[in-house]
């Protein structure tokens, strides 16, 4: 009888020390990588990579052209957005943090507008390209910095799934200064992943179309897939001690967090845009967002252009295609 005590005794003692274990690993391990992947002052933007995801990579001749383009496009962009008129802008978010944006207000009288979203750990000026192409094209436009980015406030990054409720209120502003605006979502990267996230809710009429550009599939493949080429690791049990703190830490579900499934509620036009040589966010992801998406809905792969880099490898193709498929729908 006493030896079954002392059983029971250990028994419980090593399941409460195993309990007791896994919360200090958990929190400790999670909190690790929430810090790093999604804090605001995190090192998730300083990217090392001991895995190549995919065996595609952008050749020299591309990577040439690559870097010609985007020195160019970039410097032209600048002397734009300097010349503009422009307005800085803010809004409170629904959890009352202070976003701010600028406003390139290229015709009064136009009703087009088109909001463009930065991407990961980024900020609007790596966008300001495309915001001087489409005001080449008489569209006012808006490009937010993105929460806990830049010069919006906010301590954990949202990854599209929280700034998918931000880009509402970013749409309620333009929608309050002008109820015929025309808008256009076009996102980059992560702001893809947000336009995409959006686009499963309910949006309002203004809203015409949508562009994405390298958007991931969901928070939890994008971050797994990380995981692997950064730290050599499994998606178990690393990701799933990130998931249960950043829901606790930042506010939401790395693994509700979506493109994927809210592509399938959308009714919003949207072009998918990749490059075939993107090392960060693979190519497949592209494909089965394609697949997914329950809208009217085109395709642009560019050869050998790697994240993000499809509008600077083939310039005239990507704007071409972007626009002919906006003026069908503006």
């Amino acid at each position: 009888m006493k030896n079954k005590k002392k059983a029971i005794k250990i028994i419980i003692t090593i399941v409460i020390l195993t309990i007791l274990i896994s919360i200090i690993a958990t929190f400790g391990i999670g909190g690790y990588f929430v810090k790093y992947a999604i804090a605001r002052d995190g090192n998730g933007g300083d990217r090392e990579v001991k895995e190549q995801i995919t065996e595609v990579q952008t050749d020299e001749n591309s990577q040439d052209i690559i870097k010609t383009n985007r020195q160019e496009a970039d410097k032209n962009a600048k002397e734009w957005a300097e010349n503009a008129n422009k307005k800085s802008v803010e809004i409170k978010a629904t959890d009352g943090i202070t976003l701010r944006g600028t406003q390139y207000l290229t015709n009064y009288n136009s009703d087009k507008w088109v909001i463009v979203l930065h991407g990961y750990r980024s900020t609007p000026d790596s966008v300001l390209t495309i915001g001087k192409n489409f005001a080449s094209n008489d569209f006012n436009v808006l490009i937010p910095s993105m929460r806990a980015c830049s010069q919006s406030d906010g301590e954990y990054i949202g990854m599209g799934w929280l700034d998918k409720d931000d880009l509402k209120e970013w749409i309620k502003l333009i929608i309050s200064e002008n109820e015929n605006a025309q808008i256009v979502l076009h996102g980059s990267s992560m702001g893809a992943a947000t336009v995409l996230m959006a686009s499963g809710d309910e949006l309002p009429n203004n809203v015409k179309c949508i562009i994405s550009d390298s958007s991931y599939t969901s928070v939890w493949d994008i971050f797994a897939s990380e995981a692997k080429a950064r730290f050599g690791l499994p998606e178990f049990p690393a990701l799933n001690m990130f998931q249960i703190v950043a829901k606790i830490k930042a506010g939401y579900d790395i693994k509700k967090a979506s493109a994927t499934e809210q592509v399938k509620k959308s009714i919003t036009p949207t072009l998918f845009i990749h490059g075939a040589a993107d090392d960060f966010v693979p190519l497949y992801m592209c494909d089965v967002l394609y697949e997914n998406a329950n809208c009217i809905k085109d395709k642009l792969i560019i050869a050998g252009a790697g994240h993000t880099e499809a509008k600077y490898k083939e310039q005239e193709n990507y704007y071409n295609k972007v626009f002919e498929f906006v003026n069908m729908y503006i």
